[in-house]
């Protein structure tokens, strides 16, 4: 148990977390020289997913061996909406490497992590990352971590963090600026020298801890977790302690232990490591196993509640079941059933109508992406735009999500930038100035955040950045306009014509091409003004042997505005749909039937969640 190490890699979004990975997982030698793996890069993001969007979605373990120490890595997302990846990691760990860019110095995203792994009581190595960057500065990078320690009430040994500078693409590490090395040596033997033992108890019985979920369709679901004490053994009965202490009887029918990034099979394992069993199929995250019935269960610890809702309805448009082959209200939920099984942040329940799903998590990206990996297996989704969950407090009153928000702009795009989140209900907290860029710190209903970020891109042309954690429940801000503009919605079926679109992109900007498949409640661009507006996209010019004014008239098209599935998820109103198929994003009513719509009430509804 001396020379086990565990450790998780903790980091804002894109401050090169998993690039340092695989540089640790290269230079300890834990692939050969000729194995195709050993040259790849970002290997820990094993999701298309992830290697696309450059983000960390499942948190990962990994290990490799440094001398005669076997060091446990569990790379965790650094993004806030996955923070119950996060928090599930910091049971398994003993130190933490946090990992900040040496010019952008720590970012909102570094706090969250950060005060997981501090509530945890982890050791953390502080990773000053990207020094070879031209705008790199390390040292004033050091004294922001520093401050950001102070901020979140770190306790003197906590303070008294070893930190080391590192270039992770270069592959070097360095405890002074002054030195002059090639490798990773220095940042393993910070590692090994200041990350404790694992707090764990040989002699006594064996329990667990689950952290982690994964499932085999040979083995069913796979519990991983560090064992707190005593030793399991393949074959031994064991007990699964539920959440609500109840006791399932079973036995371990397999241990699997880490090498690099594969999975190795073991007869036993020993306190203090890090591991995955198989054997009992409905143990959830936060319950133990243990070796008898006797043995207390280890302390549970409930995950932050989820704070926005969306409904996932089955795909009842005309176009239904031309892409997807799965569409059904079965193949939906099973396939919600089946993420809930690993990814623990996430909540699904059946509503009156068995068609509609209503999905749970804590903010849009997170259910994008579980939209997204849906798109790619084959299924057809309509999904709803984003509401928030309110609560009541002890007098009745409505509580809705408050959001920390921090911001990052260019010094010009400051007042259009401040009109904006007054518009959206903000409360500025703080304000600071730095050459010609603007920190601002507010406080906005998670509402008013829904769709915030694409203003920002437009305004600041790309250069605002911005980011949020969740804060408090507080009292109701008020009524929020969701969107300025009304929707171009099509009155008819057929095939998108470029002389009724020459007409239509007067009245607002397009959405779709000549060409294009449309059917009637389809939103087919965006409206100028406030109002929606019914359009005909499908009418073709009338021939006559007579020659008219328009001949010889070319038809020029504007560029159709092209929507990403997490932009599409913040545009839409409250009474549309993102139509989302493996080959198509369409947008459309919740009704098709125009006449239907207008009948239908126009309300502010609220979700009010149950403590």
């Amino acid at each position: 148990m001396q020379h086990i190490r565990n450790i998780a890699i903790i980091a804002h979004v894109d401050h090169g977390k998993t690039t340092l990975v695989d540089c640790l997982l290269k230079q300890s030698g834990t692939f050969r020289a000729n194995q195709a793996i050993a040259t790849e890069e970002r290997i820990m993001d094993s999701m298309d997913l992830e290697r696309e969007k450059g983000i960390t979605i499942r948190a990962k373990n990994a290990a490799f061996k440094y001398g005669n120490y076997h060091i446990n890595i569990v790379d965790t997302p650094g993004h806030a909406d996955f923070g119950g990846e996060v928090e599930r990691a910091m049971s398994m760990i003993d130190g933490v490497l946090l990992v900040v860019d040496a010019a952008d110095g720590p970012q909102a995203q570094t706090r969250f992590v950060l005060r997981k792994a501090l509530e945890a009581g982890a050791k953390p190595i502080v990773v000053i990352n990207k020094i070879d960057r031209e705008n790199a500065n390390p040292k004033k990078v050091l004294d922001e971590v520093f401050d950001l320690f102070v901020s979140l009430h770190a306790t003197d040994e906590q303070l008294d963090f070893p930190f080391v500078y590192t270039s992770a693409k270069e592959g070097y590490a360095r405890l002074d600026l002054k030195d002059n090395t090639d490798s990773m040596e220095p940042l393993f033997g910070t590692i090994v020298k200041h990350v404790p033992p694992p707090r764990a108890f040989a002699s006594e019985g064996f329990q667990l801890l689950v952290a982690n979920l994964d499932y085999s369709d040979y083995l069913g679901r796979i519990a991983f977790g560090k064992i707190y004490s005593g030793k399991i053994t393949m074959g031994q009965p064991a007990v699964c302690i539920h959440g609500n202490g109840t006791k399932v009887n079973g036995k371990i029918t397999m241990i699997y232990h880490f090498e690099g990034l594969k999975r190795i099979e073991v007869q036993e394992a020993h306190a203090g490591d890090i591991v995955g069993v198989t054997g009992f199929e409905e143990v959830f995250i936060g319950e133990s196993i243990v070796d008898n019935p006797e043995r207390p269960a280890l302390p549970h610890k409930p995950i932050d509640p989820p704070t926005i809702q969306m409904e996932f309805a089955v795909n009842d448009g005309p176009l239904g079941g031309n892409d997807g082959k799965l569409v059904t209200a079965r193949h939906l939920w099973e396939r919600l059933v089946k993420e809930t099984r690993t990814n623990v942040a996430l909540r699904i329940e059946q509503t009156n109508d068995p068609k509609i799903f209503a999905v749970s998590g804590r903010g849009e990206m997170q259910i994008a992406i579980l939209v997204e990996q849906m798109r790619r297996e084959g299924y057809e989704v309509l999904v709803s735009r984003p509401e928030v969950l309110w609560k009541k407090d002890a007098a009745g009153n409505l509580l809705e999500p408050i959001e920390k928000l921090f911001l990052e702009i260019p010094q010009e795009h400051m007042g259009p930038i401040m009109e904006n989140l007054a518009f959206r209900k903000a409360e500025i907290t703080h304000m600071d100035h730095h050459n010609d860029q603007v920190t601002i710190e507010a406080l906005i209903p998670m509402r008013g955040l829904i769709g915030f970020e694409t203003d920002l891109m437009n305004t600041t042309r790309g250069l605002g950045v911005m980011s949020h954690l969740f804060h408090e429940y507080g009292p109701d801000r008020g009524e929020i306009a969701a969107r300025k503009n009304g929707s171009l919605v099509s009155m008819e079926d057929g095939e998108a014509m470029a002389y009724a679109l020459n007409m239509i992109q007067e009245r607002g900007r397009l959405m779709v091409e000549p060409g294009d498949r449309i059917y009637k409640g389809m939103v087919v661009g965006e409206n100028a003004r406030d109002n929606d507006i019914p359009v005909n996209p499908c009418k073709a010019k009338k021939l006559t042997n007579m020659r008219s004014q328009g001949d010889g008239k070319g038809i020029q098209l504007n560029p159709p505005l092209k929507l990403s599935l997490e932009r599409a998820l913040e545009y839409i109103g409250p009474d549309e749909y993102v139509e989302a198929t493996p080959k198509n994003l369409r947008l459309r009513k919740k009704i098709l039937d125009e006449t239907q719509r207008k009948r239908a009430a126009q309300h502010r509804a609220m979700k009010v969640v149950a403590y």
